[in-house]
């Protein structure tokens, strides 16, 4: 099969003719009544084209009757039954070109069109196998791929498999978006599924509300990670036991300062300027018995000792210097200039909800500790042989959200772009409810805007060093636009909301005819899937995963009409006073 054409069609199983061709677009006159019916809005055809050993692929976008035009006269006796004849007609839109062979390759798609239809060219279905099998070969020989990306049933042929190729999925970003309740998770984790059973998969799973951290979703491959609460923070030696800190040491200075300094302070510069000579200060220290002394610089992440800083400020604020009179002394040239400054810095190492980042142990405070993240994080255990990595997020005070998980990426990005070409291994980013923390910004300089700049960064440039991004929302009209532009690849599952609709509409190509108009129309865990990995643009089923995250809507109805009364609110008060469900 592999070395013969895939579109090879007998004259009859032709069902019509291009009547009127235009750039990118042509009808078609449909001969038989029955075979019109059967035909279906976005269903693919292949239609001859003018060079041999070539077929045109498009897309239905109209199907319609109209009135023949056909001249008459007087003479003629069938006139007024000849001018009630109509024709059955159908607009498709180019979307590629099929060819049989090339050298020594059989069976390519070309987006490109290298010649448009003749007139009188004979147009076929692509169905049932035949289907499958384009679909298969347009996704990079996908059947012949150890453990191909299925994602599920075309919904116009159940009978044929939907394959994505995985490589160009993950290398040129996407975005899987859809309302509330129309099956994104589910989605997700059919995808996820899959990639945990490669051997050396790698990926990490941004989860916001704690939806794929529980029981349901638990296989080989897939390691679960939390984010510390205040009850984890005498834990030790917690990476092994799947509690993540992220220190504060970690921070770049930029980000230091989104996080602590007040722009309208008056006393800012000062502020800055002081903050920055003593954190690089602390830095050195830690440094000086080591290799790296006299190398690093002050975003260079070397773990230091925060309330030392805060010490050294306080004193700067408190300094008396001498006078101009003998035995007199006055103010130090930046007494009283750190206080507000000094107390918002106490303030964060007193919030136990931030424990995660400011409450350092003896262990995040040694030098290896990052080594360790690091391997945690983008490495794979050979004991458990974790590969996705799925960190739950769901207790990180929601201000600072923005700025956690970018750094996390931006920790990703920044390994992958410090390790050798030859020994970089690529790894993806799922990033859920990404409306939360990859938003479309009105403001600057706030602790949101500082983590959004990883996400740009990697949108635009991860590709080169193996980083990918996969976008997921419900409120696509919420993302970034940067880096939702940078997407090569949708999956779009229902969206009600007209805005959303809109913003996944400017992004897609404009030779996919009308098939974005059909958003609304979907139904649960049915999605469009377009772009790079999948090449013609397709509706398909999502196939059920084996694994579920904990996202199924609540009955409310069902709910109130049992017997019984499944409710602990003072687990629930009692854990919202301890900020953790532990």
């Amino acid at each position: 099969m592999a070395n013969e054409s895939l579109l090879k069609y007998g004259v009859k199983e032709s069902i019509g003719q291009v009547n009127a061709v235009d750039t990118g677009t042509a009808t078609v006159v449909v001969t038989d009544d029955s075979v019109l019916s059967q035909l279906q809005i976005n269903q693919l055809l292949a239609i001859k084209s003018p060079r041999p050993g070539r077929h045109i692929i498009a897309m239905i976008m109209k199907i319609f009757r109209k009135s023949a035009s056909i001249d008459t006269t007087e003479e003629d006796e069938e006139s007024e039954a000849l001018e009630q004849m109509s024709l059955n007609v159908i607009k498709i839109v180019f979307i590629g070109e099929f060819i049989d062979h090339e050298g020594i390759k059989f069976n390519l798609f070309r987006r490109n069109v290298s010649a448009v239809p003749s007139i009188d060219a004979s147009c076929y279905k692509i169905e049932g196998d035949r289907l499958t099998a384009l679909m298969q070969c347009i996704s990079t020989d996908a059947a012949s791929v150890v453990n191909p990306l299925k994602i599920g049933l075309y919904t116009m042929d159940e009978k044929s498999s939907a394959y994505l190729d995985g490589d160009r999925l993950f290398q040129r970003h996407a975005a899987i978006v859809g309302s509330t309740g129309s099956g994104k998770s589910y989605c997700v984790a059919r995808i996820v599924e899959q990639m945990a059973d490669l051997p050396n998969a790698n990926a990490v799973l941004f989860d916001i509300h704690g939806e794929y951290s529980t029981d349901s979703f638990k296989k080989e491959g897939i390691a679960h990670y939390k984010i510390a609460t205040p009850s984890d923070l005498d834990e030790s030696d917690k990476l092994s036991k799947g509690i993540l800190m992220i220190p504060y040491w970690l921070l770049t200075y930029e980000e230091m300062q989104a996080l602590l300094l007040d722009r309208s302070d008056q006393n800012a510069p000062n502020q800055a300027m002081l903050l920055s000579k003593e954190i690089l200060s602390q830095k050195e220290e830690t440094v000086k018995e080591t290799s790296l002394k006299g190398k690093i610089t002050l975003d260079s992440p070397i773990p230091y000792k925060l309330d030392v800083v805060l010490q050294n400020l306080t004193k700067l604020d408190e300094e008396r210097v001498p006078g101009a009179k003998a035995g007199s002394d006055k103010a130090g040239p930046f007494n009283g200039k750190l206080t507000r400054f000094n107390q918002r810095l106490q303030n964060k190492l007193d919030d136990k909800r931030m424990g995660f980042m400011f409450h350092m142990s003896a262990e995040e405070l040694s030098l290896d500790w990052l080594n360790n993240f690091c391997t945690t994080l983008m490495g794979k255990d050979d004991t458990t042989k974790n590969r996705i990595k799925v960190i739950d997020f769901s207790e990180v005070p929601s201000d600072v959200l923005p700025l956690v998980i970018g750094l996390v990426a931006r920790l990703v990005f920044t390994v992958q772009q410090w390790s050798d070409s030859n020994l970089r291994h690529p790894i993806a980013l799922l990033c859920d409810e990404a409306h939360l923390y990859v938003q479309q910004m009105e403001s600057r300089d706030s602790v949101a805007e500082i983590g959004l700049k990883s996400f740009e960064r990697i949108a635009k440039e991860g590709r080169k060093y193996g980083v990918g991004l996969v976008i997921i929302s419900q409120r696509p009209s919420e993302v970034n636009r940067t880096v939702l532009s940078q997407c090569n690849n949708f999956i779009s599952l229902r969206l009600t909301n007209v805005e959303d609709q809109n913003v996944i509409k400017r992004l897609l190509p404009d030779n996919l005819g009308n098939i974005a108009d059909n958003l609304s129309l979907l139904d649960i865990a049915e999605a469009i899937v377009v772009g790079d990995s999948i090449l013609l643009p397709s509706r398909i089923k999502i196939d059920q995963p084996t694994i579920t995250p904990s996202s199924q809507t609540v009955k409310f109805w069902q709910k109130w009409n049992e017997k019984d009364l499944h409710q602990d609110l003072n687990m629930a008060v009692t854990n919202m006073i301890k900020q953790s469900k532990n």
